[in-house]
């Protein structure tokens, strides 16, 4: 009897200990992961209105673009793929605006830049965003295109309580926005950041969304606004011309992927990074990673070389397709994986690492994924590239314009070197993944972060068997930068893991818990079987996985 007793008294405690903060969040209805809790619940409110999964990410992004406004905006880019329940059938947009016609190598060189400005006007190129949504709200939308916009005019015009880790961004950015006379006024209050829960209001934003909301993405492109951005540019001498506005068109596209561990992983193709996440697992699958101890030493060496040699091939071929040759189907062929994956010493690290020679074969950014009660997924991620993105803010409106054009190069023999209506390279991507009747959209945010977050992430699922929420939430590396042997890890990996890879010659730099340099993921998962929906949402940022809700007081009130 003592002994039962005593069972009864331990078991329960020990049946709740886990390593994950957080729970997954479950719903027979639809789930909207974002990183700040007053857009999730704009999604969650459009999907309860009847909206789409697209709606839903439409009214979340333009919120989050209130309410975190250093990260994403409507100044910024845009990608997403799309999976739809019934056909199966996954749709990828890449809505990442070109260079102005009028800006190239010769006329910054002779402006005095012997490398591409990563902040002021010449790192501005055409905003894709609002054209990215126009066109999937045409495509997918359900709800009328005026509705998803009220939440971000609302918070834009009646205010909002600065979260902590906004708040945290927000002031570390203070000199940049002290630069710029309409950042000042706009985003600082007597030179000063917002405080945590100090409300802050934009009331010009929310003319820009009104104006979008009413007359579509015209407003942006050859409206009121558009004319906007160009008086903006002028006056600070910038290059942008209306025809490079008026003509911009988003661009649907096939998302890539390979088989790993009996997944199919998906990303999108250049002008992106995400080859760099299916080139890295490629290299993952040649070696037993499930029979590691997870985040131990020999993982995370292997997973570290891995990242250093995809990398390399990254920073060496990725560009805009319509302008330069760049070997996809070689990047993330698996006799590709093999060849690379040779180089991998798997007691010592390698701190200079070439780029492969791939065979032809015929950081601040917001991510949210959706999920609708149908099981329709949209993995969408926006960004105005860093804090703030250029540090410009647009006259009138409020908004800040990316500096995505930064991610050029004036190398003269560079694929991604700056050429008029080009696309940069760039950092942001959405991924989806699936396996028998399970379907995930997710993605991590942070610039260079990403593809290698994604492939962690990838590998926790297939590898470990995590669930969604732990495998967003275990510790990651993320190396910043191309080639060396730093690379920055999180505390929550023991000290003896960090020593046993000092000993192999990597150089790690320790950071929190759950740092931000490792950038913040959303994830949602669709069962369609079980007809379940499943969100994540990462403790690194300050959002939330927030269900649809149930039509209880309706029910209740006798309303059909």
């Amino acid at each position: 009897m003592l002994l039962l007793l005593l069972f009864m008294l331990v078991a329960p405690a020990e049946s709740q200990d886990r390593s994950q903060a957080r729970s997954m969040v479950i719903s027979e209805r639809g789930i909207v992961a974002t990183s700040q809790t007053l857009a999730s619940q704009a999604g969650a409110q459009v999907l309860a209105r009847g909206g789409s999964a697209v709606d839903a990410a439409i009214a979340a992004n333009a919120a989050l673009g209130v309410v975190e406004p250093m990260m994403c905006g409507i100044g910024g880019d845009l990608f997403g793929i799309y999976w739809d329940a019934k056909t199966g059938q996954l749709t990828g947009i890449n809505s990442s605006g070109w260079g102005p016609r009028a800006l190239n190598r010769d006329v910054l060189k002779s402006l005095g830049h012997e490398n591409m400005p990563g902040t002021g006007i010449q790192s501005v190129t055409v905003p894709g965003c609002v054209e990215g949504w126009s066109k999937l709200h045409k495509r997918f939308g359900k709800l009328a295109w005026s509705e998803l916009f009220q939440p971000a005019i609302y918070y834009a015009e009646h205010g909002y309580p600065l979260t902590e880790l906004i708040q945290a961004d927000w002031r570390s950015n203070i000199a940049k926005l002290q630069r710029d006379e309409n950042a000042r006024r706009t985003f600082l209050h007597n030179g000063a950041v917002p405080e945590v829960g100090e409300v802050f209001r934009d009331p010009q934003m929310a003319s820009a969304f009104k104006l979008i909301a009413t007359q579509g993405p015209a407003a942006f492109y050859t409206g009121p606004i558009a004319q906007a951005i160009l008086k903006t540019s002028a006056r600070l001498g910038g290059k942008m011309a209306a025809a490079d506005l008026s003509e911009f068109q988003a661009d649907w596209v096939q998302p890539v992927s390979i088989e790993y561990r009996g997944w199919k992983v998906y990303e999108l193709p250049p002008n992106t990074q995400g080859i760099a996440a299916l080139e890295m697992l490629n290299m993952f699958a040649q070696f037993p990673l499930g029979d590691l101890e997870p985040r131990g030493a020999d993982e995370l060496h292997l997973q570290i070389e891995a990242q250093k040699l995809a990398y390399a091939d990254l920073h060496r071929y990725i560009a805009d397709p319509k302008f330069a040759k760049v070997p996809t189907d070689g990047l993330i062929s698996m006799d590709y994986a093999r060849e690379r994956a040779k180089r991998i010493d798997p007691a010592k690290a390698n701190c200079e690492v070439p780029p492969g020679k791939p065979l032809e074969i015929g950081r601040d950014t917001i991510y949210l994924s959706v999920v609708d009660r149908e099981g329709n997924i949209i993995s969408l991620i926006q960004s105005l590239y860093s804090s703030f993105g250029s540090g410009v803010v647009v006259d009138d409106y409020g908004f800040a314009l990316h500096n995505r054009g930064a991610l050029f190069t004036l190398e003269a023999d560079h694929p991604n070197v700056l050429t008029p209506r080009k696309r940069p390279f760039h950092t942001i991507i959405p991924a989806f993944m699936q396996k028998d009747n399970v379907h995930i959209g997710f993605g991590i945010m942070g610039g260079l972060n990403q593809a290698q977050a994604h492939a962690q992430f990838v590998s926790n699922i297939a590898d470990h068997g995590m669930n969604i929420q732990l495998a967003m939430e275990a510790p990651r590396f993320n190396k910043t930068g191309f080639g060396g042997c730093g690379v920055a890890i999180e505390n929550r990996v023991p000290e003896d893991v960090r020593e046993q890879l000092t000993a192999r010659g990597h150089q790690p730099r320790v950071v929190g818990d759950f740092s931000q340099t490792m950038g913040g993921g959303q994830a949602v998962m669709h069962d369609s079987a079980a007809k379940i929906n499943y969100g994540a949402s990462d403790p690194r940022k300050d959002g939330a996985a927030v269900p649809e809700p149930h039509p209880y007081f309706t029910q209740a009130a006798g309303r059909k």
